[in-house]
């Protein structure tokens, strides 16, 4: 008796092992990384970056699933100076296009003194914004406190495309104390609407290109609706047809034709 339970644990043991071994083999294959993850594994070296979503798209199909894709903004250093590059289009999953719906113009992944955060924020904020080796505070005519970047790094404006009015030390405090590393940044203007990021002014100002070939940010929140709509239409009809054909073909009769058996006369 004491045989048979013994022999029973083991069992169970095995079977809740495979059992496990399966489903981490299912999470790994279902996870994929994004292009971002790929730029940010690639610049593991470097010691300071920023990745800013600078462009997105979908490539429409009548026929078939719709292609979604971005284009980043990669800030590095030479010698403490920033530089940009601006990347090709990677194409990018629904789902990751659809976090950065808000995103444009804003710093979607950065790396600060070896420490990578991918929590969104306004460009520059994390490293640049605030550091007295490039800039520094001052006070307009109207008594608003604003940085102000040092001649030799004035450039870094429209690098990030922050105006001196998205500077604003309200604004940066404000990240600092409550969002910094937990939660995305977008600000707030008094009409509601958002201070930075792809509904804003300053998203227009990052990549013009990008409202004049979409006709402006409502008319690109529409067209994001109406695609995804077409594309969860699609995704399901797909997998309607599948379990169809697949119902279809456990269903369907042999049609192999049984091998004749042929002897040969011995002469």
């Amino acid at each position: 008796m004491k045989s048979l339970k013994k022999n029973l644990l083991k069992n169970l043991l095995f079977i809740g092992l495979i059992f496990l071994l399966v489903s981490c083999s299912s999470d790994q294959q279902k996870f994929t990384k994004s292009p971002v993850d790929e730029i940010i594994k690639q610049m593991d070296n470097e010691k300071n970056f920023s990745i800013i979503l600078y462009d997105m798209d979908i490539e429409e199909k009548t026929f078939g699933e719709d292609i979604f894709k971005h284009q980043y903004k990669i800030i590095t250093e030479k010698d403490s100076i920033p530089q940009q590059q601006i990347t090709g289009w990677y194409e990018v999953s629904k789902g990751f296009f659809l976090q950065n719906e808000n995103n444009m113009g804003m710093e979607i992944a950065s790396k600060n003194n070896g420490v990578v955060s991918k929590v969104p924020a306004p460009p520059g904020y994390n490293r640049y914004v605030g550091n007295p080796q490039y800039g520094h505070w001052t006070t307009g005519s109207n008594g608003t406190s604003f940085w102000e970047f040092y001649g030799q790094y004035a450039f870094m404006s429209s690098m990030f495309g922050l105006a001196s009015n998205l500077m604003n030390r309200s604004y940066y405090d404000d990240y600092r104390g409550r969002y910094m590393g937990r939660q995305p940044y977008y600000g707030q203007l008094s009409d509601g609407r958002p201070v930075f990021g792809t509904y804003s002014s300053h998203g227009e100002k990052a990549n013009p290109d990008f409202y004049k070939r979409t006709g402006g940010a409502n008319s690109f929140k529409e067209r994001v609706a109406n695609r995804v709509t077409k594309s969860n239409s699609f995704g399901s009809k797909s997998s309607d047809k599948t379990k169809a054909t697949s119902s279809s073909s456990s269903r369907k009769p042999s049609t192999s034709t049984p091998k004749r058996s042929v002897s040969r006369r011995r002469r």
